[in-house]
C-alpha cells in the first residue's frame, strides 16, 4: 500500500509561484521517513510525492493544512512497481486516486480529500483530516509558538522560559491552541492509514 499525494497550489493565478519554496520544505529534512519518491512539480502550480508510510504522510498533509495555500489530495493504493526514479513517471491505482482527490478537494470546505479502493475508509480518514483543518485554521502565532515547541519535546516549564510567559501561560496556549486534539488527530488519521484503509 502506497501514499501519493497531489498538490495543488491556490489562487495561483493571482499570486506568485509557490511550488520552489514547497518543494524545499518538503523535500529538505534526511529525517522525513517513508519518502519514496521525493516531491517534484507535475504541471503548472502541482507537486506530487510517493510515501510509504502513514504517519509521514499525515505529518505532510500537516505542514500543507498549516501553510493553508494548497489543495491536498491523497491517493491510496497500489502503484506500478518498480517506481520510476521521477515521481512524475509514476503510475498505478495511488496515483489516480490522488488526481481524483486533488480534484475533489477545489471544491472542498478544507481543501483536503482522499480516495481509495474503499470510499468508505478513505471517507474516515478525510473526516478526521477535516477536523484537524479546523483546528490549525483557528490556532493563532502564540499558539503555534508553543506547539511547535512542545513537538519537539520541551516541557512546559522550559517553554516558559524560551518564550518569558508562566508554565501555566503556556497551558492556556496549548489548550486554546488545540494542541492535544492535533495530536490525537494526527496518530487516529495515520492509525486508520495504516489498519483501516490498508487492511
Amino acid at each position: 500500500m502506497v501514499f501519493v499525494l497531489t498538490v495543488d497550489q491556490r489562487g495561483s493565478r493571482s499570486t506568485s509561484d509557490l511550488v520552489p519554496e514547497l518543494l524545499t520544505a518538503l523535500n529538505r529534512r534526511p529525517r522525513r521517513t517513508g519518502l519514496l519518491r521525493k516531491f517534484e512539480r507535475t504541471a503548472g502550480d502541482e507537486v506530487q510525492g510517493v510515501l510509504s508510510e502513514a504517519r509521514a504522510t499525515v505529518d505532510v498533509i500537516v505542514e500543507l493544512l498549516r501553510s493553508d495555500g494548497w489543495y491536498v489530495g491523497l491517493g491510496i493504493g497500489e502503484v506500478t512497481e518498480p517506481l520510476p526514479r521521477s515521481t512524475r513517471a509514476g503510475s498505478g491505482d495511488a496515483f489516480v486516486f490522488a488526481r481524483e482527490a486533488v480534484t475533489r478537494a477545489k471544491s472542498s470546505p478544507h481543501h483536503v480529500n482522499v480516495a481509495g479502493a474503499d470510499p468508505h475508509k478513505a471517507e474516515q480518514v478525510e473526516t478526521v483530516l477535516w477536523l484537524m483543518a479546523s483546528v490549525l485554521r483557528r490556532r493563532s502565532e502564540r499558539g503555534w509558538a508553543v506547539a511547535d515547541l512542545l513537538a519537539e519535546g520541551l516541557t512546559r516549564r522550559e517553554i516558559g522560559v524560551k518564550l518569558g510567559i508562566s508554565q501555566s501561560a503556556v497551558t492556556q496556549r496549548a489548550q486554546a491552541a488545540g494542541f492535544a486534539e492535533e495530536q490525537r488527530g494526527r496518530a487516529l488519521a495515520a492509525d486508520l492509514l495504516e489498519h483501516g484503509v490498508a487492511a
